[in-house]
């Protein structure tokens, strides 16, 4: 049987999520950031809780803002030489959705040079923050029980098109200064206090509805959320709280009681990577499905 290695990176956010995810084997591939004329890898580097505080506080956002920046060549030979010289027969690196960066291109190409030496699969997970981590997370539990590549690939399949990631941005200052949020809209977004309602599409977070004040949009938020879930039983599924600054998640743990929606997970801040395009002001909700024997690969 193949000895398999499972790698994620660095935004799946397995280092900010509870001890006991930490411990698994699982490596981890880092992304950098600079911010304020410093360079950081996440993770070792970044407080998220500080550097959300930071955000909320900073002077002159807009020629302030954080920038993100792909594992360079020699952290991802380093990452593919380790598993070799561990005596590891197949990789399974799953990474940050390709639609928010170039890491899932970047890791693809170089893994070509690894042809013969050892096999690499990357599985582009279409999430960012922890819904990304749980990927990597089930594969290494079935690892651990045996489980052959394909059977992992075939489920992380599965799993990919049964995810969700739906909440708000309170404030629309860091869409627009990542030029997310562009012209009128951003003019008209800011003047009316819009709230947009994110949910990832094909691997990339867009706003698919335009709502007036947070607080309502919370509101829409939970509706949608209640919709998605169904009759699911909590069992077929985890729910968990996404955020970046503490204001806007607790709000919507108020507001959450009126409609009977209870996490089944605990929360887990976003990653600075990630959350710093979105700001200190989101609050989220990601669906993680689990396969029911009814339901076919």
């Amino acid at each position: 049987m193949s000895k398999i290695k499972i790698v994620c990176t660095s935004t799946g956010a397995i280092e900010y999520a509870p001890e006991r995810y930490r411990n698994l084997g699982i490596d981890i591939l880092r992304i950098h950031m600079s911010f304020k004329g410093k360079e950081y890898l996440e993770g070792p580097d970044l407080d998220p809780v500080r550097f959300y505080e930071e955000l909320e506080t900073l002077e002159n956002p807009k020629n302030n803002l954080p920038k993100s920046a792909l594992p360079s060549p020699a952290e991802i030979y380093e990452c593919f030489d380790k598993s070799v010289s561990e005596g590891y027969d197949e990789m399974i690196i799953f990474t940050v959705s390709s639609g928010l960066g170039g890491t899932y291109n970047a890791v693809c190409n170089f893994a070509k040079e690894y042809t013969g030496n050892i096999k690499i699969h990357v599985v582009d997970t279409k999430m960012a923050a922890f819904g990304e981590g749980l990927h990597a997370i089930r594969a290494q539990e079935m690892v651990n029980n045996g489980a052959t590549v394909e059977e992992i690939l075939k489920e992380s399949e599965w799993a990919i098109k049964h995810q969700e990631f739906i909440g708000i941005d309170g404030k629309l200052d860091y869409l627009i200064y990542n030029g997310r949020l562009k012209g009128a809209k951003a003019f008209m977004g800011q003047m009316l206090k819009i709230c947009p309602l994110l949910r990832f599409k094909d691997g990339e977070i867009v706003a698919v509805e335009s709502i007036r004040t947070p607080k309502k949009a919370l509101k829409r938020t939970c509706e949608v959320l209640k919709e998605i879930i169904g009759d699911r039983k909590p069992e077929d599924y985890i729910l968990f709280h996404v955020y970046t600054g503490p204001s806007m998640l607790e709000l919507l743990k108020e507001i959450e009681k009126d409609y009977g929606i209870e996490t089944n997970h605990e929360d887990v801040i976003m990653g600075p990577v990630s959350g710093c395009h979105n700001g200190p002001w989101l609050a989220a909700y990601s669906l993680y499905l689990k396969r029911r024997e009814d339901e076919e690969l």
